[in-house]
């Protein structure tokens, strides 16, 4: 019996024939997913999974010889790999991001070599947060005029940097705005640093990427500070790929927990029930968690969609607010359910679950690391002041 409901119609979601590259692709990430998380890396045949180009340039619009698969496909791509593995699908993630950024903003020429590489298997990462500066998310990495300028600093939690093609590296210009400096990996003074030690999302090919005097090409310079005088919607893309990851790690727990109940929890000794599924509290507990895992699946879709109903006309201040809205919202969502959901398996489970050969705290440790990507209490903080107030959410890359 599937769990189709909770999992998604994702079959009417993502068209053929990428349909069945994600199926294909879902599948053999869940056979290696303990190995990978054990062994804290992924191999290169394991990242040959994903760096399909037919995955790689799904979203590469019509004029480059793309599907231009919308953001509301994209979203239940991700969450489906996200159900097998969601540390090898956040390389994804940057990779995405970026391939807007460079059409969006890139020249002609940086744009046909990027779309080139991309065809033949070639993934983007970037390089934005840092650690050591006072506050989060503020880059200390510095783009240093000359001919040609040149890029310094230290970059951390560079999901997928570690085995990409290029790296698009946030940093400050002379004038202390923000811009994008696009980078081969194997630039002279960039050196890549497998540092990544978290308890979660360990097999994300993350790291170090450390940069010395860099040379850029003064025509991969991208002005990202010039998102700031327009409404703009890439935050808000940004933050479904995110929320897509956590729900995916959902699907992933609850149907571990369905699975659990049924081949190993054993029934308490007070029950008068013979299986631990047809206890009446174990069957409503369970019937509370899926009904919160169906409900942020249909908050996550409707704000997908909507992203693609906004991108299709002229996006306004007003449309770009209440897209943004909306997909904190659905992130708020997602965030609670892939934590209560993992937590659950456990407090279901019994103290057996705890066992490390069952290996369940692998949907805990990732759902509670992925999570604390940006803050939810922001994301309220931002929702309050737009119901409270008609105070319109700040245009960045968070919200």
């Amino acid at each position: 019996m599937s769990l189709e409901l909770i999992h998604g119609r994702w079959a009417g979601r993502i068209p053929s024939p990428l349909r069945d590259v994600v199926v294909d692709v879902a599948q053999e990430l869940a056979a290696g997913r303990r190995r990978r998380d054990e062994q804290g890396t992924a191999s290169a045949d394991d990242l040959g999974l994903i760096d399909r180009p037919a995955l790689l340039g799904a979203t590469l619009p019509a004029e480059h010889d793309g599907e231009a698969l919308p953001t509301a496909a994209l979203v239940e791509v991700f969450a489906t790999l996200a159900a097998a593995d969601p540390a090898v699908t956040q390389l994804l993630l940057p990779h995405f991001v970026q391939v807007r950024v460079i059409l969006g903003l890139g020249g002609p020429e940086l744009v046909t070599q990027v779309v080139e590489e991309i065809r033949a298997g070639g993934r983007l990462s970037a390089g934005a947060s840092e650690r050591g500066t006072p506050r989060a998310w503020v880059p200390a990495t510095r783009l240093r005029p000359g001919d040609p300028p040149t890029l310094s600093g230290r970059k951390y939690y560079a999901t997928g940097a570690l085995t990409a093609r290029r790296l698009g590296i946030t940093a400050l210009d002379a004038d202390d705005r923000l811009v994008l400096a696009v980078v081969p990996a194997d630039a002279a003074g960039l050196v890549l640093e497998a540092d990544w030690d978290s308890f979660g999302q360990r097999a994300t090919a993350s790291g170090s990427v450390v940069l010395t005097d860099v040379r850029v090409d003064p025509a991969n310079v991208l002005p990202l500070w010039k998102g700031g005088d327009t409404p703009g919607v890439e935050g808000a893309f940004d933050q479904l790929l995110h929320a897509a990851i956590d729900q995916g790690i959902a699907r992933a727990a609850l149907t571990a927990t369905r699975d659990y109940l049924r081949d190993h929890a054993r029934v308490w000794f007070e029950s008068e029930a013979e299986r631990i599924v047809d206890e009446p509290e174990v069957v409503a507990r369970f019937g509370e968690i899926a009904a919160r895992v169906i409900a942020a699946d249909g908050a996550l879709a409707a704000a997908a969609r909507r992203w693609d109903e906004v991108v299709a006309e002229d996006v306004t201040a007003d449309s770009a607010a209440t897209l943004s809205i909306e997909v904190a919202a659905a992130k708020d969502a997602t965030t609670r359910v892939a934590i209560e959901t993992a937590n659950s398996l456990f407090e279901l489970g019994g103290a057996s679950a705890t066992a490390s050969g069952h290996g369940l705290d692998w949907y805990w440790r990732n759902a509670r690391t992925h999570t604390l990507h940006d803050p939810i209490r922001w994301k309220h903080r931002h929702i309050g002041n737009y119901a409270l107030h008609d105070t319109r959410p700040p245009r960045h890359g968070l919200i």
